[in-house]
């Protein structure tokens, strides 16, 4: 059987009156309605136990001598069930020793003694649903911060991932780097970058050894003060053409005799901004 108070502020507190005495449950029925519980009652353990299988209940109040199934024995099994239910025993005195190893063996929450006290058993009732809700609720922040964790364990494992990903990129943009630059310096020809503040920004070998010989040094230099004025106009015309279209000229340098230099702008391809200028010698310069 199970009766249902109108009025239920806690949604979730069900109580579970088990009694194998009609009257004992309906006088508790009558004392316990008043304050909102949801309550269900049962003549039987077996039939409680079957109850808790239709219902999630937080609270059980049951009578010690019932026949076929004493009160300890039902809440041993709703233990090994339902193990979060807070279990109360409502018996007389000459049941204490029976229900003693239940109460150590953690089966009983409390007993309490019939006759009862009205208001002592509503506020043991109204403990026992707080002492329920508080584990429900750490169960619940639990969970979530389980799930919590997890979710930041493949959010960092994640992050490794990318970080290994983004750290193999770098060193193989690095090593690119050292081979795009120990070949620029060792190519046959002449070759010079020009950052759009006027400044010379790459200078390679030959570059170096062609316009201030071995022992010069060209990069950081103003491109204006460094090249010779044919260089420098190739430089302007190309930064004022924008195009990528290459400009050449021929000139003699007096360290090395006639060349070759060309001249186009940056950037068509690529986010580098600036010029380069190409030059060797015009007796070798193939077109």
């Amino acid at each position: 059987m199970e009766t249902a108070t109108q009025s239920q502020p806690h949604t979730e507190r069900t109580l579970l009156l088990v009694d194998d005495e009609e009257n004992i449950l309906n006088a508790l029925n009558r004392l316990l309605r008043r304050d909102g519980y949801r309550i269900l009652t049962a003549g039987s353990g077996q039939e409680g136990l079957t109850l808790l299988e239709q219902h999630k209940v937080g609270v059980i109040i049951t009578d010690q001598r019932m026949p076929q199934m004493t009160g300890s024995e039902f809440l041993f099994q709703v233990k090994e069930r339902y193990p979060d239910t807070a279990r109360i025993v409502l018996s007389g005195y000459t049941e204490l020793k029976s229900v003693t190893d239940a109460i150590n063996r953690g089966a009983i929450y409390k007993f309490l003694t019939k006759p009862w006290d009205d208001q002592l058993l509503r506020d043991n009732i109204e403990e026992a649903f707080r002492q329920y809700e508080l584990q429900s609720e750490n169960q619940r922040l639990t969970r979530e911060l389980q799930a919590a964790n997890a979710e930041l364990s493949d959010i960092n494992q994640d992050l490794e991932r990318r970080v290994a990903e983004k750290t193999r990129e770098i060193m193989h943009s690095l090593r690119t780097l050292r081979l795009s630059q120990n070949m620029l310096e060792h190519l046959p020809i002449a070759v010079l970058g020009i950052g759009d503040d006027d400044c010379i920004a790459v200078a390679n070998y030959m570059a170096t050894r062609l316009l201030v010989g071995e022992h010069g040094f060209l990069v950081g230099q103003s491109a204006q003060q460094a090249l010779p004025a044919e260089i420098y106009a190739l430089h302007q015309q190309a930064t004022q053409a924008g195009n990528g279209s290459a400009n050449c000229c021929r000139l003699k340098i007096p360290s090395t005799g006639m060349v070759e230099a060309c001249c186009c702008r940056l950037g068509q391809t690529s986010y580098a901004r600036g010029t380069v200028v190409v030059m060797k010698p015009a007796t070798k310069w193939e077109y």
